[in-house]
């Protein structure tokens, strides 16, 4: 069942258009990956879709609703999330605070502490930490706090812009595990990523993205197989 449909979306900034007529159907309770090179419009379509960016043309519908017009606070108290590229994280403010500010909209007020529960079971290492600035992290401790505490917004789609951006292999490995968990735990993800075969590895369904236009999309175990997947992203 879909949650989120792109329907033939232009956008971009000022007179600049980055996007083409982008349609995508995201499926409930599923992982799907957003792949391709540097600057190819991903993190456009993702600012686009969670209202930091209006779209020029086409919709955008969240449980069959029409949010293109919709700002980006309503959209994330809907259940709409996003971790943004860079964490930007409250560097002066600690785990814990930087967690309980992921949870001040109305959807995720109530559910504060089962939340918290929640992600600092999934992410031992932050609850290690609880009190100690987000400043002071590692990068891949920076970015399983960006995660945790868009967990913390209560999301029904999180999406998730360059996880493992300059991440060491192994930081890399458990947030792709953790990923797995958000979806058996029936939070739709949509992930940008550019380790492709990784993001392919976890995924359910895949769309690659070319120049602001979707080039190919389908199951990611088949993405992953394609020879023009392989050669042109994987460098097999």
């Amino acid at each position: 069942m879909s949650i989120l449909q792109i329907k033939n979306v232009d956008s971009g900034y000022g007179e600049v258009q980055i996007l083409w007529d982008i349609s995508l159907d995201v499926q409930e309770k599923q992982l799907t990956a957003l792949v391709g090179g540097n600057g190819v419009g991903k993190t456009t379509l993702l600012k686009t879709i969670a209202g930091l960016i209006r779209p020029w043309k086409g919709s955008i519908l969240f449980d069959g609703k029409d949010i293109s017009r919709i700002p980006a606070y309503a959209k994330a108290e809907m259940g709409l999330v996003l971790v943004p590229e860079g964490r930007q994280l409250f560097t002066d403010m600690s785990i814990q605070e930087n967690l309980e500010m992921g949870a001040t909209n109305r959807r995720a007020k109530p559910h504060l502490k089962a939340n918290l529960e929640k992600v600092y079971e999934m992410f031992p290492r932050l609850k290690e930490r609880m009190n100690q600035k987000s400043g002071t992290l590692s990068g891949g401790e920076q970015q399983m706090l960006a995660v945790a505490r868009g967990i913390m917004a209560a999301p029904r789609v999180l999406m998730i812009d360059e996880m493992s951006l300059g991440l060491a292999p192994v930081l890399v490995l458990q947030l792709f595990e953790n990923l797995r968990q958000l979806r058996d735990l029936g939070i739709t993800v949509v992930l940008v990523e550019q380790n492709v075969q990784m993001a392919l590895a976890v995924s359910d369904e895949g769309y690659v993205i070319a120049e602001g236009k979707v080039e190919m999309h389908g199951p990611a175990s088949d993405l992953a197989d394609n020879e023009h997947v392989r050669a042109a992203y994987l460098g097999l």
